[in-house]
């Protein structure tokens, strides 16, 4: 038996076993919060080497493996509250990395990363020069020491950057503020595709040496974007979209500007792709609706057969490609499902064995975990809503007390179908849990996008209102026992949403939320550029007496559920100044928050695991006083 057989005997063993409805045991919190073995891996172009960064507290370190033996050849560790981003393999002995600054689990990207360059056994290390204003457009496969790079500082630039020197030639120019260059398989630059500060999105053509405008929007209006050249360079893969629907794929002529369609999904605008190793040709595309599946479109390749075998033979999870080796012959596989964490697998198409390389993690048991479930409703606006439920394993699925997670963001994110440790946390210990892509939410269409503009506090907390409300009608929920619970925007929506509707949420958990639109737009890292600026003014309500409405700490006199609030003191997205402003505007109305945790070393998201073990501990037993077994009615 090979090793992919014996994979998918282990897989059908634990289908069987979650079958058998035997109640979960109860999983120790620190379970779901532990450091994962990896988060992301990379394999050599000729699959001999593989890179994992692995988080370790308050930092990520990159090792470098021998995939024959999984011994260590190289390991790198930058100190405390720097992360690995990205690795990029320049050629078979040399790599490229980016590193990020944060300090808490929910940070985006801040500013101070930088780009490191070294060999695989950490030799030659070189700090690239002005490497935090780089971006890798694609690493070149000619065994070369050079990749393509790009930078926006004033303009858009192109260069050509030595990783053993650290040295750059400038290989072309934009007029946009900030783009992302497209080139052809001769290397030759052709598009450029970005933004003004002021919102306006656009894509450039390159003649000769002159820049031609061929598309120009507002902020999130129809989609064009050159994504990939085709094998003869006279045709390009472009995303599109017109009228706010999703984002189609098709295949332009560039002389004639004449389209055929490649794929499309009337729900949801493509989540990833897949290329053949040549990177000619769109072999698949990836969509998110409800759950995750790959469309082939390249059937007559020789390599979508080998793809399309490996999805099916792990029938019961998603299969993502991490990595094609240049000649094709190695596979990098992330394979997940809603309760097994990813686990990265090498196919040889040589000898068509599957080999498991790690497991992100192994402690977690896929039998124990719960069941999630794609959900979708018609908002009262007629507007369709998706979502993901996640219920309670080994119980029957009525009547249950119910969580909603709202997501950050909130624009452009979305949830998805797979393994989430805290939604995971929560219905091991008997909760229903509701996430909502409400409207604002990505990959659905700029249209959907664009809905929540300016709606933060009415019509996107309609959208949860109306998913509790289904989940109560179909006989799921208690409507007698939700709460509602989110962080970064999500805690704003949480704390929004029971002022909204006072008499339909238990309790409400705000963790480093916003509560002060006028103070988002003074404090914290999105003010701090203009690009950032421009967002907000965009998504923002425009007066400030609706920026004041829409706030939750100024409507504090209608919240009627407990308040629980968690905040880092080194949160630099979300001030704590949020947060303090929120418990003054309480206490001069005569409440205060039924339980308050404040880390004084965590930023914007706990990320210690004591840290974690504590947060969950007493976030359970406020989910339990308000709306658990032995809770007492209102």
């Amino acid at each position: 038996m090979n090793c992919l057989r014996r994979v998918l005997c282990c897989i059908a063993l634990a289908v069987a076993c979650a079958g058998w409805g035997v109640h979960a045991r109860e999983v120790p919190i620190e379970d779901y919060f532990k450091d994962p073995e990896f988060s992301n891996v990379t394999l050599s172009p000729d699959g001999r080497h593989m890179t994992i960064t692995v988080p370790s507290g308050d930092r990520t370190v990159l090792a470098v493996l021998r995939v024959a033996d999984r011994q260590v050849v190289g390991r790198f560790d930058y100190g405390a509250d720097r992360h690995f981003r990205q690795v990029w393999w320049v050629n078979n002995e040399r790599l490229l990395f980016n590193l990020t600054f944060k300090t808490g689990r929910f940070d985006f990207e801040v500013p101070r990363g930088d780009l490191y360059a070294a060999n695989i056994d950490g030799s030659r290390r070189v700090d690239i020069p002005n490497g935090n204003t780089y971006q890798v457009v694609q690493t070149l496969r000619d065994g070369s020491s050079d990749v393509i790079v790009q930078r926006s500082v004033e303009n858009a630039f192109l260069f050509k950057l030595n990783t053993v020197n650290g040295r750059t030639n400038v290989l072309a120019q934009s007029a946009l503020d900030s783009g992302s260059f497209l080139l052809d398989h001769e290397h030759r630059v052709r598009y450029v595709t970005g933004e003004m500060s002021d919102g306006r999105e656009i894509v450039q053509r390159r003649d000769g040496d002159r820049w031609t405008t061929v598309h120009e929007q507002e902020r999130s209006g129809d989609e064009f974007e050159p994504m990939w050249f085709a094998g003869d360079n006279r045709r390009v893969y472009v995303l599109a979209s017109e009228g706010g629907a999703p984002a189609s794929v098709w295949l332009m002529d560039i002389e004639s500007g004449e389209r055929t369609a490649v794929s499309s999904n009337p729900n949801v605008a493509p989540s990833d792709f897949l290329l053949s190793s040549d990177r000619r040709t769109v072999l698949a595309v990836r969509y998110d609706d409800g759950l995750p599946s790959w469309e082939f479109v390249a059937r007559d390749h020789p390599e979508s057969a080998v793809f399309a075998g490996l999805v099916n033979a792990f029938e019961d999870r998603m299969v993502d490609f991490i990595d094609v080796t240049a000649d094709g012959r190695y596979v990098g596989l992330r394979v997940f499902s809603d309760t097994a964490p990813a686990e990265v697998y090498l196919f040889d198409r040589q000898s068509g064995q599957a080999s498991f390389l790690v497991s992100s993690m192994e402690w977690i048991r896929p039998e124990e975990m719960a069941s999630v479930r794609p959900v979708q409703f018609t908002a009262r606006d007629g507007r369709k809503i998706h979502g993901y439920l996640t219920l309670p394993k080994g119980r029957d699925p009525k009547s249950l007390p119910l969580i909603v997670n709202p997501h950050g963001g909130p624009h452009g994110i979305r949830d998805y179908w797979g393994f989430n440790p805290e939604t995971q946390l929560f219905a091991n210990r008997g909760y229903a849990v509701l996430q909502v892509n409400y409207r604002g939410s990505g990959g659905y269409g700029n249209d959907f996008l664009r809905a929540g503009y300016r709606n933060w506090g009415t019509s996107m907390q309609d959208d949860l209102t109306d998913a509790v409300r289904w989940t109560v009608s179909q006989g799921i929920a208690d409507g007698n026992r939700v709460c509602i619970y989110g962080a970064s925007y999500g805690g704003y929506a949480a704390l929004m949403s029971a002022v909204r509707e006072p008499d339909l949420y238990r309790c409400t958990v705000g963790y480093v939320g916003v509560y002060s639109l006028p103070m988002m737009k003074q404090k914290g890292d999105i003010p701090g550029s203009a690009f950032g600026r421009s967002y907000l003014n965009d998504v923002l309500p425009s007066s400030s007496a609706e920026l004041q409405a829409q706030s939750p700490a100024y409507q504090v006199e209608r919240i009627r559920a407990p308040i629980m609030l968690v905040h880092g003191a080194k949160d630099q997205r979300v001030p704590i100044a949020q947060m303090n402003f929120l418990v003054s505007q309480l206490q001069a109305s005569g409440k205060a928050a039924e339980d308050t945790v404040v880390e004084p070393r965590e930023g914007h998201g706990f990320r210690d695991v004591g840290n974690n073990v504590k947060l969950y501990t007493r976030m359970l037993a406020f989910f339990d006083h308000h709306i658990g077994e032995d809770a007492v009615p209102r």
